[in-house]
């Protein structure tokens, strides 16, 4: 049974991934909005879960420094609202 949620979260985030990558490719979301960095932060953190529990290391730290890259911008885009409040 962990195997198959597991692998749920491995699919949920292989299609959130993608489909940020695939709405910024086509200008329907920017980059620089929270949608955008949610969609990548909960993306990589699914995929690292199921990267790391299958052992598959390489992808696991793929996935560690895309999530720390998607914290670190919406982090950045939290404060940039705040300032303009």
């Amino acid at each position: 049974m962990i195997d198959l949620i597991i692998d749920i979260l491995g699919w949920i985030g292989s299609i959130l991934l993608v489909t940020a990558y695939w709405l910024n490719s086509k200008n329907l979301i920017n980059a620089q909005t929270r949608a955008y960095q949610l969609l990548n932060i909960v993306g990589s953190l699914t995929l690292m879960i199921n990267t790391f529990y299958y052992g598959a290391y390489p992808s696991s730290s793929v996935n560690i420094i895309w999530l720390l890259m998607g914290l670190y911008h919406i982090t950045k885009i939290f404060k940039n609202k705040q300032k303009t409040i």
